[in-house]
């Protein structure tokens, strides 16, 4: 129940994951928040399915990480990625990726992707988070309207459960209200399209026996090669018996019935209960700015790109991560004046470089062709499709789903970050033994600190500088953090792995796990450093910062 005189230091308007995120880390920097939604709190159709492994490193920060992971995905289900005439037919390529169980463990994360649809995300992101009035979220509530001063943001609340109405005071307020996003709207800011519009229909089913049929031939997703209908993914969303199958819906397409669609994606005859249909449209969108006064934007509200690749809640989730920390700051009194503005700067164009990847995926399965032989038995079959999965590796398929440069090197870069000139701009995809490592502007990289130790568990508090080498203006340094009041954590010793990955012998890292400055030695201005990383200094854009263009790499420097 909303009271006329509440009030809270970030209003959350949107209770998905990102909204959810976003609260996780405002409560992990001890922020006070509140969250509302419009709904009650369950997910009638599932449709985001994994987690990237950027997006679970920060899971882990928050502790949730590992009830993500025993959220209900065997650990024996295959994550392949199979192209076939029809599920249970030809298969015609496969990306095979282990399962869960038994894949290698990766160098560059220790938190790799995890398969969690949405009915089941949901549930661990609003146990973590707490349902009022044990927690911040509250459900069946709107906001009616909202109102900013110079100091703070009211919103008009009415809880649809009681019936009630009442208004909120808030210090800031965080859009993450979806793609349509009304407070987007009032506030004026547009999000144009950069491509078409297009129409898909969701069909959501069960298939109780259709796992044990495949067997062997089981898959994480299904590309279907059959018709221009049947083209995109079928995908597993509980590794047992709930499929989501994605069908052309456009004016020109077939608009068939759902169990027929299904029975024509699949092979064979078996047991199918259609649970839901729906139509969506898939917008390619980045509004024109992420802040008006104390509202800013996040999550779909800020931009939607199409599935193709999974980048969307990942992109939603690390504006949680970049702008959670920045309004901590400037709640708690460190923040420079221009530190919230880099919020724009740094996440707009991770959007941008995230949607155009993510169209890529998208027109690559669009302009696929399906030569009908590839649908015969036979060596003219067999001959059609080995063609046919040459040119689908060739065409670099398996790259909808293996984007590590996405998920970790796409670079920030904005007034408070203080550039390596020596660090040469990153371009095209990385190799096999690719991995970030400490670039000003990129996400620091993962190594083991010690034997129970990554790296990353040394960030997130405050800012965490690294030292690889002895200093004797490093007590001059710290000094400069205090008397800003801002946290600082150093950490020295480790050697090895860690200093030859962070190559300087010194490196800041910000308390989102990206690289604020690295160097040889410690800056001969201690004060002018930190009020560059906290935001307070726009004469220190070098050259080249501050622009719209985000790369990524192949490689280290």
């Amino acid at each position: 129940m909303t009271r006329s005189d509440e009030r809270t230091d970030v209003l959350i308007v949107g209770g998905g994951p990102v909204g959810m995120a976003l609260a996780l880390d405002l409560a992990y920097r001890g922020i006070d928040c509140l969250v509302v939604d419009a709904g009650d709190g369950r997910v009638r159709h599932p449709k985001v399915s994994t987690i990237g492994p950027r997006s679970m490193e920060l899971f882990r920060r928050w502790g949730v990480a590992d009830a993500v992971r025993d959220a209900g995905w065997p650990a024996d289900h295959p994550l392949d990625i199979a192209w076939v005439t029809r599920v249970g037919g030809h298969e015609v390529y496969r990306y095979r990726r282990g399962t869960a169980g038994n894949r290698p463990a990766f160098t560059h994360t220790p938190e790799p992707d995890q398969m969690c649809p949405a009915h089941w995300l949901n549930p661990v992101l609003t146990k973590a988070v707490g349902v009022h009035p044990d927690g911040p979220l509250r459900l069946r509530t709107t906001v009616d309207r909202v109102r900013q001063t110079d100091d703070h943001v009211e919103a008009d609340l009415t809880d649809h459960t009681t019936g009630t109405t009442g208004t909120v005071r808030a210090r800031y307020l965080v859009a993450c209200d979806g793609a349509s996003s009304p407070i987007r709207r009032a506030c004026g800011i547009d999000a144009p399209a950069r491509h078409r519009t297009q129409v898909f229909r969701n069909i959501l089913f069960r298939a109780p026996e259709l796992n044990n049929r495949l067997g062997d031939r089981a898959a994480l997703v299904y590309f279907l090669m059959l018709s221009s209908t049947l083209r995109f993914p079928m995908r597993s969303l509980n590794g047992s018996d709930l499929y989501n199958l994605v069908v052309a819906a456009d004016d020109t397409a077939d608009r068939g019935d759902p169990v027929t669609l299904v029975r024509d994606a699949l092979a064979f005859d078996t047991p199918v209960e259609l649970l839901s249909d729906g139509e969506w449209q898939l917008t390619h969108r980045v509004a024109d700015r992420y802040r008006a006064g104390r509202v800013f934007l996040a999550g779909d509200a800020a931009h939607t790109l199409s599935p193709s690749g999974g980048f969307g809640l990942n992109t939603g989730i690390g504006d949680a991560a970049d702008l959670g920390w920045k309004l901590a700051a400037a709640l708690n009194g460190w923040a420079g004046q221009l530190l919230l503005d880099t919020y724009d700067a740094e996440r707009r164009p991770i959007a941008v470089a995230s949607l155009k990847e993510a169209n890529v995926n998208l027109q690559r399965t669009l302009r696929r062709q399906v030569p009908p032989e590839i649908h015969l038995d036979g060596p003219e079959g067999e001959l059609a499709r080995s063609h046919a999965a040459r040119v689908l590796e060739d065409s670099g398929a398996q790259r909808e789903f293996d984007a590590p440069e996405i998920h970790f090197g796409l670079r920030y870069r904005s007034p408070a970050i203080i550039e390596d000139p020596r660090v040469p701009v990153r371009h095209g995809k990385p190799g096999p033994d690719w991995r970030p490592g400490s670039e000003p502007g990129y996400r620091a990289a993962h190594t083991w600190w010690d034997a129970t130790t990554s790296t990353l568990d040394l960030f997130g508090r405050g800012f965490a500088l690294l030292c690889f080498a002895r200093a004797g203006r490093l007590r001059d340094v710290e000094r400069a953090f205090a008397g800003r009041r801002v946290p600082l954590t150093i950490h020295a010793g480790a050697g090895g792995a860690a200093a030859t990955l962070y190559e300087r012998s010194f490196v800041l890292v910000r308390p989102d796990g990206h690289v604020a400055w690295r160097g040889d030695r410690l800056p001969d201005d201690p004060g002018a450093f930190v009020d560059t990383v906290r935001g307070d200094r726009a004469d220190a854009v070098l050259a080249g910062q501050g622009s719209q263009e985000v790369s990524s790499g192949s490689g280290r420097p």
